[in-house]
């Protein structure tokens, strides 16, 4: 979502970049268009008017927006009553506005007026966890389906709807079940499935994790994405199994890493993770040592 995560080659954003290796494992901001600067007057506010953004008119739209959207399958369901066709117009008038004018879908430049209409960051944890709720398959994008069936799984149709369902969202994301599962499909969402990808990116790897821990960042978190960035073992990529094991690692190993066990069936990152950051630590320590007694002789431990 504008800073995409699809073709952009700065995988320092937040939802950066997936230009990485096939088998190893952001979009810059695009232009607000001039049409959505001026449309833009309030603050989540819901855009309105008989001019619909690409410009044509809503009696233009009429025979399109009269008619719900059909998906694979559509034609068994029972018929939609009154309230809920005229919510599914109103999705399909939200849809419209932002959609590609090639592709049936939202890109990334409908993406980010979007979420500026939101009042949001492209960037930010509350647009992927608006992606996890409308399981969007691809960063910078929606697809028809995916934004009909997200819209309805929030119960919301405007703008000002998805706006109000933001706090109960991230509520809901602090559950652990919830939130395991949010976990498992930012990897999948991170990855370029175009391009087959089957591994993240190493650096697109260190910005989802930052990002999918906004608001339960674990202790030994930042030892761990240090480890990355220093790159020591020269990893490319990081595997699915890797990223689902590391989410059970924060919950097991304690943050001084003395309950870790090589012989336990951890990934073998985690192995050189841990000894890196045990001999980080003990250099560190020497070296507060050496500080100590070269000012004030030897290290004397604080006492509270």
């Amino acid at each position: 979502m504008g800073q995409c995560v699809t073709k952009c080659k700065n995988p320092s954003s937040t939802l950066g970049s997936k230009n990485g290796d096939r088998e190893s494992s952001s979009k810059s901001h695009g232009k607000r268009s001039a049409v959505h600067k001026e449309e833009h007057t309030s603050v989540c506010a819901k855009s309105s008017g008989d001019i619909l953004v690409n410009g044509t008119k809503k009696t233009d739209t009429a025979l399109d927006s009269s008619q719900p959207p059909t998906f694979s399958g559509d034609a068994k369901k029972e018929p939609v009553s009154g309230t809920e066709e005229s919510s599914l117009q109103r999705i399909g008038e939200l849809f419209r506005r932002y959609k590609d004018e090639r592709e049936d879908a939202i890109l990334e430049e409908g993406m980010e007026r979007f979420c500026n209409d939101l009042c949001v960051d492209p960037t930010e944890f509350k647009v992927l966890v608006l992606a996890w709720k409308f399981q969007a398959a691809t960063m910078c994008k929606f697809t028809r389906k995916e934004f009909f069936e997200g819209c309805k799984a929030i119960n919301a149709d405007s703008i000002d709807g998805i706006c109000s369902r933001f706090p109960s969202l991230l509520n809901e994301a602090k559950q652990e079940d919830k939130f395991k599962d949010l976990y498992r499909f930012t990897f999948q969402f991170g990855l370029d499935s175009e391009e087959g990808q089957r591994s993240l990116h190493r650096e697109i790897a260190i910005a989802l994790w930052k990002l999918v821990f906004t608001q339960n960042n674990p202790p030994i978190l930042d030892q761990w994405l240090n480890f990355l960035i220093e790159n020591p073992s020269g990893i490319k990529g990081i595997s699915r199994d890797t990223w689902n094991m590391f989410l059970n690692f924060t919950q097991v190993i304690g943050p001084d890493l003395s309950n870790y066990s090589e012989d336990e069936a951890w990934p073998s990152l985690f192995d050189t993770f841990v000894e890196w950051e045990m001999e980080r630590r003990k250099k560190e320590e020497e070296t507060k040592c050496i500080t100590c007694s070269d000012t004030e002789g030897p290290c004397i431990e604080e006492q509270t």
